[in-house]
């Protein structure tokens, strides 16, 4: 299946190179980051139609995308909890190059099985098997999938839903389960309110180009962290770097912006945090993160950081961010999307990196989780990098 193309303008547009506000007691400046006069540019965007139905299933909720080195297709995952059809994947070619992106062409789907063959159910009060699929990522060394989804925390200790723990699992192009990846013990959703805040889990992993070192990011900040962000203060989530045994390499504490705008009164808490990480190809302590705001009677604020690991402290073993001043990780923003001529800047939540353009320029190609509704919209995006960065 083939869908329409917005053009982006061939007009470069300069990037901003600012670095991000952080309390004094935090304050580092930024390395490793992209140089000063860089350009981010818009190579287009593919909207996929709403609740499109592909071989039985209704696409929507993308919320994770990589490329496949086997294939060349790329992978998306689906956040539907098995409310509209069972937790699953997707695979698609999708063509970017210099004149913009796509058409976006659906190849195939499947289901994540559980270690016992079966799909998995949609949540109950009582079901510990339910998934919140959040993220993909292909495997380097052997183009396996490795997916990782937030579990659940109730909203209250009395509430009727079960702990159901985050976790990073393992299956093949067909589904199948082949094993779960080890998580941090501090990942870990406990009963006296420590460990990670409801529904900002897990939602980012990304490979080092060998396969060797697997790092997640944490949405939000653990509970024993310190507060949710505000629009005075940031907060900091942890970023964790793996062997694929399990083995934590080092675990770095992340600055999140401030909300950029204070809600209505009488409305809702903002919606912040890091939806995708996505290492360096040639720089091991090196990442682009995304951090994705909404705010009610505003909306949506998407942007993109260059962060690094060199120079921060190693937090693996702090029990509490609050409790202890640490060096966090560094970061540069290189694109706020209100400033790239997106047609619409929704729910941007997954990115990988395409191939390289004919002038040395690498692509980013993200993607946007429409929630399954009808005022969101599945962007595929594709941006171009500076060859250097």
């Amino acid at each position: 299946m083939i869908f329409r193309m917005n053009r982006g303008s061939p007009a470069r547009r300069p990037v901003v190179a600012a670095l991000a506000a952080l309390p004094l007691l935090l304050a580092a400046p930024s390395v490793s980051a992209a140089p000063p006069g860089a350009d981010v540019r818009l190579l287009g965007e593919a909207i996929v139609p709403h609740l499109l139905d592909y071989r039985g299933t209704t696409v929507g909720g993308l919320s994770g995308i990589d490329r496949d080195p086997c294939t060349g297709e790329y992978v998306m995952i689906s956040d539907d909890r098995s409310y509209h059809q069972p937790a699953r994947f997707y695979t698609a070619a999708i063509r970017v190059d210099e004149n913009g992106v796509g058409p976006v062409d659906f190849t195939g789907t499947a289901p994540f099985r559980q270690p016992d063959g079966s799909t998995y159910p949609a949540p109950t009060d009582n079901d510990g098997n339910a998934v919140d699929p959040e993220e993909i990522r292909v495997d380097p060394r052997t183009c396996q999938y490795w997916w990782a989804q937030e579990g659940n925390r109730p909203k209250t200790p009395s509430a009727p839903d079960p702990v159901i723990q985050p976790s990073i699992l393992k299956t093949d192009g067909t589904g199948q389960h082949l094993g779960e990846h080890r998580l941090p013990p501090n990942y870990e959703i406990t009963a006296d309110e420590r460990g990670p805040r409801r529904n900002l889990v897990l939602e980012a992993i990304t490979f080092d180009p060998t396969g060797s070192v697997l790092t997640s990011a944490l949405e939000g900040p653990l509970i024993q962290d310190g507060p949710l962000p505000t629009t005075e203060d940031g907060a900091l989530a942890r970023v964790t770097a793996q062997t694929r045994s399990g083995e934590v390499l080092g675990q770095y504490a992340y600055p999140i912006e401030p909300v950029f705008t204070a809600p209505p009164p009488g409305g809702r808490r903002p919606d912040t945090g890091i939806p995708a990480i996505l290492a360096h190809p040639d720089d091991p302590d090196r990442f682009l993160v995304l951090e994705r705001t909404y705010v009610e009677g505003t909306g949506f604020k998407v942007r993109l950081f260059d962060a690094t690991t060199t120079g921060a402290t190693d937090v693996q073993r702090v029990d509490s961010l609050a409790d202890r001043p640490v060096q966090p990780m560094r970061k540069r923003l290189l694109a706020d999307f209100h400033d790239l001529g997106l047609s619409t800047v929704d729910n941007i939540e997954g990115m990988t990196w395409g191939p390289r353009l004919t002038g040395g320029e690498r692509t980013l190609v993200l993607v946007g989780d429409d929630n399954f509704h009808p005022q969101l919209t599945t962007q595929i995006i594709a941006l171009a990098l500076p060859g250097e960065n």
